[in-house]
């Protein structure tokens, strides 16, 4: 198998990838189907099981969407990616401001938030202007917008309503624009296509939190109760185990070999999965379960930045720790 891939040409190798992913995706929409018709006409009218049923559709729903933006990113080009998941953070930071309280005072740095900043971010990354990319949202930008809101004159909540804007920007905008980031990096002695460095990240991610989630069921004293019911340090740790496990798998078609794989790997599913308990907390505060509220989100879809959240984290993390590894 090994020699099979080794022969194949980069991309040979990433269309044989999206195969697979789009044949697993297609095999578990299969089956979701097959045990729904089962569960309907064993359990009809069972509440819990219909919005267990609608939580997992809306699941697989969002994995085919991401594996499309991938797929379509990867087929077009860098350029493409970067404008998709400029797209992506455009809807999740009007997810996010949708559920946070705002004034007319605001409004001036809302525009300067969309129409600005989150454009001049993305074009960073497509110039390849890290030095710049990674310091203008935390440095120029969390400066500027109480700039902007204090000259609107109104002083009622200040400090609530910017910090909820910078941390909405420093999430959706900031954490996001890292993914493809990844596609721009130039590895001295790697040769091989950025795009696996980026199905590495989400790969190790996801695999974290669906272990953790799926641990976690019958256990008894979460860590932090009025925020998450499936955080629990063991479950946690058994995600860190799988994704680490991915993460080693995954190393050859990367430029790590399997213990910096692992540790990569480690990195992005400890940000990931502590940065999503932590925008568990935020939905709480706002009295709300998912970023989609009770109806469907303003993409369409149940929550976008549900589905995201994880990877907002872990992206930046796992982006600077692999330019310190190398030097870049």
């Amino acid at each position: 198998m090994g020699s099979f891939l080794r022969g194949l040409s980069q991309n040979q190798q990433v269309a044989l990838l999206f195969l697979v992913v789009f044949g697993l995706l297609a095999l578990v929409t299969a089956i979701g189907v097959v045990l729904s018709l089962r569960e309907r006409r064993a359990h009809a009218g069972d509440e819990a099981l219909a919005q267990r049923r609608h939580d997992n559709a809306a699941l697989l729903r969002m994995s085919w969407l991401m594996a499309i933006v991938f797929w379509v990113g990867w087929v077009l080009g860098e350029g493409v990616s970067i404008v998709l998941f400029g797209a992506l953070s455009f809807f999740a930071l009007r997810e996010f401001i949708s559920l946070s309280p705002t004034r007319r005072g605001d409004h001036r740095s809302l525009v300067l938030a969309f129409f600005v900043v989150l454009p001049l971010q993305y074009a960073l990354v497509w110039n390849a202007q890290f030095n710049l990319f990674t310091v203008f949202i935390p440095v120029y930008v969390f400066l500027a917008l109480p700039v902007v809101s204090a000259l609107r004159n109104d002083p009622q909540r200040f400090l609530e309503r910017n910090a909820k804007l910078q941390w909405g920007i420093m999430v959706c905008v900031y954490g996001l624009s890292h993914v493809p980031a990844l596609l721009l990096l130039q590895f001295p002695r790697w040769l091989g296509n950025n795009a696996f460095l980026v199905f590495f990240l989400v790969m190790v991610v996801q695999t974290c939190m669906l272990v953790q989630h799926l641990a976690a069921r019958g256990r008894q004293r979460p860590v932090a109760p009025a925020i998450s019911e499936s955080f629990h340090w063991a479950s946690w740790g058994w995600g860190l185990l799988a994704g680490g496990a991915v993460g080693v798998l995954l190393a050859g078609f990367t430029p790590f070999k399997p213990l910096p794989g692992l540790a990569m790997a480690l990195i992005a599913c400890a940000a990931g999965s502590l940065g999503h308990l932590v925008m568990k907390a935020i939905k709480r505060d706002r009295g709300v379960t998912n970023w989609g509220g009770e109806r469907r989100s303003v993409t369409g879809a149940a929550g976008l930045l549900d589905r995201v959240d994880a990877l907002c984290f872990a992206a930046p993390v796992f982006f600077h720790s692999v330019r310190w590894t190398f030097g870049l």
